[in-house]
């Protein structure tokens, strides 16, 4: 309902939209990276299916808005994004990482390890939604159509292409923090998990040109900061 209402209000006033997807869309993908022309590998009944398939009946109420009113609407595809600011309890991993090993717990892993994901800084995701919102339309979509062949709703993934294990940013984070005395410990994988998660940022590097600045070290060492910061 609450994109419905959105799209409503934006006929209504002659808004543009930006709807903030998610990778969550592609589900546990089959295709790798993944670009915008995938259409995804997601359990309807599982337990990840409520967010998953929520942002692609989003996604699909923007597309008939688009085709049916002709509403200047964006999708960004949104990857993995950390920084200052997240919740402690916000649940994604790098805010759980860092917090267990702040508060001296384990580092809970779920899985072996080796599944992968790509952390974006959150700066590098601001500057990319809107330099899409600042583009205008019609150049947005002649440059899709003749660049990419791409002839529904303009969508961008935007994420950072370099890939971590989570093992991997394990390691980082408690070598950010070496007065941890935190291990790691490993629980079941929960059902459909994603085996690996990075984006195609091709579009927005040519259309845009924008692409993620931030290494993970250093977005790290900033958030890290942060969640000292908040803990004290």
């Amino acid at each position: 309902m609450g994109i419905i209402n959105v799209l409503e209000l934006a006929l209504k006033t002659g808004a543009k939209v930006l709807h903030a997807s998610t990778s969550e869309i592609y589900g546990d993908p089959l295709v790798h990276p993944q670009k915008e022309e995938y259409w995804g590998n997601v359990n309807p009944i599982g337990i990840r299916s409520c967010y998953d398939e929520g942002k692609r009946a989003a996604e699909t109420l923007c597309a008939d808005y688009w085709r049916e009113y002709d509403l200047d609407i964006r999708i960004v595809r949104i990857f993995n994004t950390y920084g200052p600011n997240m919740h402690p309890n916000d649940g994604r991993v790098i805010s759980n990482f860092i917090v267990q090993a702040l508060q001296h717990k384990p580092l809970t892993i779920y899985g072996d390890g080796m599944q992968t994901r790509s952390f974006q800084y959150v700066d590098d995701l601001i500057e990319g939604m809107i330099k899409y919102m600042e583009l205008n339309n019609d150049i947005l979509i002649y440059e899709l159509k003749n660049k990419f062949n791409w002839n529904s709703i303009p969508t961008l993934n935007m994420g950072n292409p370099d890939e971590f294990t989570i093992i991997e940013l394990a390691r980082k984070i408690l070598d950010l923090i070496p007065e941890s005395n935190s291990e790691i410990i490993y629980e079941t994988l929960p059902q459909d998990d994603p085996k690996h998660r990075k984006p195609d940022i091709t579009k927005a590097k040519e259309i845009l040109g924008w692409s993620p600045k931030i290494k993970l070290n250093e977005g790290l060492i900033k958030t890290v900061k942060y969640f000292k910061n908040i803990l004290k």
